[in-house]
């Protein structure tokens, strides 16, 4: 076993992706030295390679299981977790979604493909500043934080993202199989809280055809 790999598995670090900071402060010494050590440890395949500079233990080594949305939130610490990942992990959509989408406040669309863990992608959208993070919740997964949004802020950075115009209710159950009961918990709050988010006004249309549809009160918007 690796140098470095007996290391982390008596450490804290062993359950967490490590960055270069946490790799000098773990195995001290020169810069060049601690090249060496990882990448021995990569080439044993005792340690993995998220990204230029992130790293983790291979599952055999761990206690706990890594989240994807996790792994997101490192790969791009500013971003959120959204689109069809969020609305299929609050059970809103019944499809399982394989690729973790993410909106970032950048203006790039990128994306990594992580050995083990699947597709990562981070998408630009048109939003008002200072209102990145609404609706947007902290969670706790394995003991380690991610960003994700809520079930309406998904649909709406969906939509935005899709440029996708406003159909009706039975377009959202029917094509997005959202279930009626999942749209009856929004609330006229929800959508007073958005309706200053998004630049586009076929969002702004939304917000309002939403309010209208169900039945909630109209100062909503």
């Amino acid at each position: 076993m690796q140098a470095l790999t007996e290391k982390l598995l008596f450490h804290p670090y062993r359950e967490r992706i490590l960055d270069e900071t946490q790799l000098a402060h773990l195995m001290g010494g020169t810069s060049a030295r601690r090249y060496g050590l990882t990448n021995r440890a990569l080439q044993a395949g005792e340690l993995q390679r998220l990204m230029r500079g992130l790293y983790v233990l291979p599952q055999r080594f761990r206690q706990t299981r890594l989240h994807p949305f996790v792994i997101a939130q490192r790969l791009y610490p500013t971003s959120y977790v959204s689109f069809e990942t969020a609305l299929a992990w609050h059970g809103w959509i019944p499809e399982a979604v394989h690729t973790v989408a993410s909106v970032t406040p950048g203006r790039k669309t990128l994306q990594y493909q992580a050995d083990g863990f699947g597709l990562f992608t981070y998408h630009p959208l048109a939003l008002h500043k200072g209102y990145f993070l609404v609706q947007v919740a902290r969670i706790e997964l394995e003991g380690q934080a991610a960003l994700l949004a809520n079930p309406l802020r998904a649909l709406l950075d969906w939509a935005c993202f899709h440029k996708q115009p406003w159909q009706g209710l039975a377009f959202l159950q029917d094509s997005l199989r959202i279930e009626s009961e999942s749209l009856a918990r929004i609330t006229a709050t929800d959508i007073t809280n958005l309706r200053y988010v998004y630049k586009h006004q076929a969002v702004q249309h939304w917000l309002m055809q939403l309010c209208v549809a169900l039945q909630l009160n109209g100062e909503a918007v």
